[in-house]
């Protein structure tokens, strides 16, 4: 199937998989807390009993419909869920976990994109589009705030699974999973669908004062798939990514690093630059180093103008 024709067939697969699992989401919290509060939870998370689980249900259950749309792709294209998504077996156990250490390593100089991204401001002619999306931003902030607050371990576990577990496999299906290695076919280039797709990743969040973080979070997420052709490798990045985040919260609203510190993890300020500048350092090193050790990445096929498949070396009609 040419690949201008999967990516088609994903937005229907995951519209299903959304309307499925809005549908679950729906049946489960009207069982549970009765059919008006989910809309009271949208409109007033705060003030509504078990507003928190509401929409934490309701996250969880339309994320995994999400991915589970995905995670369709191969048997519409006649192929294993294997072949399809990791057509090459992980070399070695550590794969995942130095993915996973990349992230934690990047922090600090992910936090320097952060606050320039943060504080950037439109051209003038783009003064309302500024506002509207500042504002859009200050909601969906306060929105993530209300969901992190975990007062118990079992608000924190729940937080893992909707927050970490479900996104890193639902949304690496999608976009690396099928968009990308699409792109790259349609392509041609590696590169070229690499940078698409970390571009829609991060443009699909609408959250335009963290584009350019999530931008790059796409680009060490794609090239991590590329290299290792195995989904398993961008998603422990991806959980890595999330998860942290998590349980960093749950320290600190537990006092863990002192009642009267001044360290917030929701601020947007950058880390100490030489932090930074050692964060890059060590990043590069370890992106070079996973780089050799992967190997080659998988052999790409390209697509003719006529929509024929050609690997590398092969004549295109």
């Amino acid at each position: 199937m040419h690949p201008l024709l999967q990516i088609l067939a994903l937005v229907g697969l995951a519209f299903a998989g959304l309307c499925l699992g809005s549908f679950g989401a729906l049946a489960l919290v009207s069982a549970l807390f009765g059919t008006a509060s989910l809309g009271q939870a949208g409109a007033d998370p705060g003030g509504t009993p078990h507003g928190w689980a509401v929409l934490m249900l309701t996250q969880g259950f339309m994320l995994a419909g999400l991915g589970a749309g995905a995670a369709v792709m191969p048997r519409v294209v006649g192929q294993s869920w294997a072949d399809y998504f990791a057509p090459r077996r992980l070399g070695s156990v550590g794969w995942p976990l130095a993915a996973g250490a990349l992230i934690l390593v990047l922090i600090p100089i992910m936090s320097v994109l952060v606050a320039w991204n943060a504080d950037v401001h439109f051209p003038a002619f783009l003064h309302g589009f500024e506002v509207w999306a500042r504002d859009s931003e200050n909601r969906a902030g306060a929105l993530t705030k209300f969901l992190t607050q975990f007062g118990t371990v079992g608000r924190l576990v729940v937080g893992v699974v909707v927050i970490a577990v479900v996104p890193a496999v639902a949304e690496e299906l999608v976009f690396r999973g099928v968009i990308q290695q699409n792109l790259v076919r349609w392509f041609g280039s590696r590169h070229a669908g690499v940078w698409v797709a970390a571009a829609i990743f991060s443009a699909i969040h609408f959250q335009f004062f963290g584009f350019v973080p999530r931008f790059v979070l796409g680009l060490i997420l794609g090239y991590l798939y590329e290299w290792s052709g195995n989904i398993l490798v961008p998603m422990a990045a991806h959980f890595t990514n999330n998860a942290f985040q998590l349980v960093l919260l749950y320290l600190v609203q537990r006092g863990a690093f002192g009642w009267n510190t001044a360290f917030d993890p929701d601020s947007t300020a950058a880390l100490p630059w030489p932090l930074a500048l050692a964060s890059a350092v060590l990043a590069g090193g370890l992106l070079w180093g996973l780089r050799q050790r992967m190997g080659p990445p998988r052999q790409m096929r390209t697509v003719s103008r006529q929509g024929v498949a050609a690997g590398p070396g092969q004549p295109r009609p």
